[in-house]
């Protein structure tokens, strides 16, 4: 599979910065111990909907410890991929070391595939962590064949809770424009309207929204039954396509049609070899040694770290 006619690395100067959950609880902290049962019962029900009935290959963009991975049950083969190590350890501590699952450090600015190469995507709450959403999603766009199916969680900005604390001037920032909002470093709100174009621009047609954690407040919580708000959860993400109030989204869109050349998947499971490029400079095919993977053309040595496959870049 020689390529290097389709080197597409994007550089940025200075680097863009990325969040880091490197040594962090998040898994611990956030979802087993912090009262997350809500929010994690209701995106699985989204998560259901929205992917297809069966796949090959599948890229999960923010893996971080693997929490929604075994959900991806009708995949061949599943690529982790975040950028920090120690979440990737979690998950394949979690998950094991068997061929189904590859798991990869890497930038989502710099991301080490050969275009065209999964049939699916997703990535759930990540987006919101990026200081440049567009240019992430045409790297996952990159990354897809066509008919290949993405799917995106994001923090929504138009939210009712944000709506009513802006009428009544208890935040300054307005839920109607659509420009993203940071209201702490690396953490943005983005309108429903400005993903659809970014999506829309990176060559993606939008198939279905759903609504998803219309509860999520601590008294509801605390005072409504877990199986009860699961419930009228699930009912109210049918209204994603025509009212977008929930402070999270789930987008379903799909891969086209493309004009370059894309890979074809081959037998499974995939070797690694056969999925990677150098994010430093485009080329693919790598070569392999005891270490790991050797760019042809630039000679950057890409490490395997205890399973993991690190290419991380910038």
């Amino acid at each position: 599979m020689e390529n290097r006619d389709q080197k597409t690395p994007i550089q940025s100067d200075p680097p863009l910065p990325v969040c880091d959950y490197e040594n962090s609880d998040y898994q611990q902290r956030f979802w087993e111990q912090g009262g997350r049962e809500y929010e994690d019962q209701v995106e699985a029900i989204a998560l259901r909907r929205l992917l297809p009935l069966e796949g090959k290959l599948l890229l999960e963009v923010g893996a971080g410890a693997g929490r929604n991975t075994p959900r991806y049950l009708n995949f061949k083969q599943i690529v982790l991929m975040d950028y920090s190590l120690t979440q990737l350890e979690q998950a394949r501590a979690r998950l094991g070391s068997n061929e189904r699952y590859l798991y990869v450090a890497a930038n989502i600015y710099h991301m080490p595939f050969i275009p065209g190469i999964f049939d699916a995507a997703t990535m759930i709450r990540v987006i919101h962590h990026l200081a440049d959403a567009p240019l992430a999603l045409e790297q996952v766009y990159q990354s897809l064949q066509p008919g290949a199916v993405f799917i995106l969680e994001f923090a929504n900005k138009y939210n009712f809770k944000s709506i009513v604390r802006y009428l009544l001037r208890r935040q300054t920032w307005s839920p109607f424009t659509r420009e993203p909002v940071e209201f702490v470093p690396l953490n943005f709100d983005f309108h429903p309207s400005a993903i659809s174009q970014w999506l829309q621009d990176c060559g993606f047609e939008i198939q279905r929204y759903l609504t998803v954690s219309h509860f999520r407040t601590e008294f509801l919580k605390q005072h409504v039954s877990l199986p009860l708000l699961v419930g009228l959860d699930s009912v109210l993400q049918n209204s994603g396509n025509w009212l977008k109030l929930s402070p999270s989204i789930f987008v379903r869109s799909q891969v086209i049609e493309r004009l370059e050349k894309t890979a074809a998947l081959l037998n499974f499971p995939l070797m690694p070899q056969a999925i990677f490029r150098c994010p430093a400079c485009g080329t693919y095919p790598l070569e392999t040694n005891q270490e790991g993977f050797i760019c042809p053309d630039c000679r950057h040595l890409w490490q395997n770290q205890g399973g993991i496959y690190d290419f991380r870049l910038g």
